[in-house]
């Protein structure tokens, strides 16, 4: 499993301190101080990094900025960091591709625990299934290579909590799946009362499948329930 993370952040002792203590624990940590600096790294390393660290507020860009092109290049897991206590940096985060956020200041054994459920995750999706692909509503997924291609055969852009929501969702076709059982596939994590992150995920989602209308035909609402995939799938070795 690869264990480079690239870390950006404008405060040298909280990427110091980040650093040693990741490196604790067996990661290889390459940090950086701003954005070019990092977009300059990312694009050198990025075949080798298992995770990406984004400070929002920066000297010469923002998070935010860093997550979308990150996410126009990979599907490279993001976590970003956001000193504000408002909950709008966090949505926008999610809606532009992050997979986790945390607010400052953090213990850095939560954010330990944060990567390392993102990994499990990861491996969750990535274990070998009785078959490669699974063909929904003109789409296919490949769960080997963990993309989505549309009736085109072109790729469509996901994230990889995005991927793990879809696979969850269509490996679970007609089965009404509540809210917790949902965040807990995407986040690892108990869904407080106001936390709208599950929402945003399920919205980018069907954008992505271009099945957010007043009435999406794949991911519908079950009201006071959570969300049921309706569709047809069919499972096979060949595209």
């Amino acid at each position: 499993m690869r264990r480079t993370i690239l870390i950006v952040d404008d405060d040298q002792r909280t990427r110091h301190l980040l650093k040693t203590y990741l490196e604790k624990h067996q990661f290889l940590v390459r940090d950086m101080h701003d954005g070019a600096s990092f977009m300059a790294e990312f694009e050198r390393c990025r075949e080798e990094l298992c995770l990406v660290i984004l400070d929002v507020m920066l000297p010469d860009t923002d998070g935010f900025t860093l997550c979308r092109s990150v996410r126009q290049l990979c599907t490279t897991p993001i976590i970003m960091l956001t000193a504000s206590a408002d909950d709008t940096d966090r949505i926008v985060g999610l809606e532009l591709g992050a997979d986790d956020y945390i607010a400052k200041p953090y213990n850095p054994r939560e954010l330990l625990a944060r990567i390392k459920a993102i990994q499990r995750r990861m491996q969750l999706a990535n274990a070998p299934g009785t078959a490669r692909y699974l063909k929904f509503h003109g789409f296919t997924m490949d769960l080997v290579e963990r993309r989505l291609l549309d009736a085109h055969g072109e790729r469509v852009a996901l994230t990889s909590m995005d991927f793990n929501l879809l696979r969850f969702f269509v490996e679970h076709a007609g089965e009404t799946l509540d809210r917790g059982r949902l965040i807990e596939q995407t986040r690892g994590r108990d869904l407080g009362p106001l936390d709208r992150s599950l929402d945003v995920q399920v919205s980018r989602l069907r954008q992505r499948l271009q099945d957010d209308g007043k009435q999406p035909d794949l991911i519908k609402t079950v009201r006071g329930s959570g969300y049921v995939f309706s569709s047809d799938v069919s499972l096979c070795n060949e595209i």
